[in-house]
């Protein structure tokens, strides 16, 4: 089976066959997956006191220089899977207890994804959790499927997301695609114990310096959505990776003033979510890429 991939905003037309890698994302058409395993390193609304089942898929429709994941986000690594298999994995971890599914950067796959969880009664969360840059049209396909969104809000300066991310358009595809998982998903639903049920919620990664960019990331939230409709993360964990002598500014960690003027005018502009204090900045959230609850071929 072949396909002339048009689903990110990317829409690069490339040749991607059933188990052979092709376009930017550096992807095959099935699904291939690095790890499947309950984690803990989600927000607390999402990982719960249980852990999310995370599904960390390969490859990535952005491929930012700075990414935590590049082990496996450059397409390498991971084990390709059947929808059916992706399908058994997905309640296995339901049978381990999990309290949300964590499909992790899955942009690439949707229409297989989308297949999988097609008729799957799970009884908990689907979190979608991705990059923010993705196509409005592509993610249609997962409506009534999904229950919270998670999409990064990564910059708002298209010079920035073209230097970091060759994409100059990820602001304006960032927001029409979050609009897009707010349709379909409705104001933040959350339980008595504070697990999100349904809505969406929208991260920003800090980077060094660019507090515009993240000041832009909370009054998108702010300004677009009604009050306490939508949760919003803050993140202070960047932390520099090996590769990026290209980018000099990119080769420190958040300062804690930075942090704290983020933090402020979070509570300013009122939005209800989390952010990161102290020390986030280290690699101790990074999973091991070991292919652990993936099924075999």
């Amino acid at each position: 089976m072949k396909s002339v991939c048009t689903l990110c905003p990317r829409r690069c037309g490339a040749i991607r066959e059933e188990a052979l890698p092709g376009g930017f994302c550096r992807s095959p058409l099935l699904p291939q997956v690095a790890r499947c395993a309950p984690h803990f390193g989600e927000e607390p609304c999402i990982a719960g006191p249980h852990g999310t089942g995370a599904v960390f898929f390969t490859g990535c429709n952005l491929r930012c220089v700075f990414c935590q994941n590049a082990a496996i986000s450059r397409g390498e690594g991971g084990r390709p899977v059947t929808v059916p298999q992706l399908r058994d994995m997905l309640l296995a971890l339901r049978d381990q207890g999990v309290d949300s599914i964590d499909l992790v950067t899955g942009a690439h796959f949707i229409p297989a994804v989308a297949e999988a969880l097609r008729g799957l009664d799970l009884g908990i969360p689907v979190v979608w959790n991705s990059s923010g840059y993705e196509s409005a049209e592509t993610l249609r396909m997962l409506e009534g499927l999904v229950q919270v969104y998670m999409p990064d809000y990564k910059y708002s300066s298209r010079e920035a997301a073209l230097r970091y991310s060759a994409a100059a358009d990820y602001p304006q595809a960032a927001q029409a695609a979050i609009r897009e998982m707010f349709r379909q998903v409705g104001p933040a639903v959350q339980d008595e114990s504070g697990l999100l049920k349904s809505g969406v919620l929208i991260r920003h990664l800090i980077l060094p310096g660019r507090l515009e960019d993240a000041r832009d990331a909370i009054d998108f939230a702010a300004d677009e959505f009604p009050a306490g409709s939508v949760l919003f993360s803050l993140m202070s964990q960047y932390t520099p990776m090996p590769g990026l002598e290209a980018f000099p500014e990119l080769q420190r960690p958040i300062t804690r003033e930075e942090n704290a003027a983020l933090i402020h005018y979070m509570r300013v502009r009122g939005l209800a979510g989390f952010w990161q204090e102290g020390e986030a900045a280290t690699g101790d959230m990074i999973p091991a890429w070991d292919l652990t609850g993936v099924c075999q071929n």
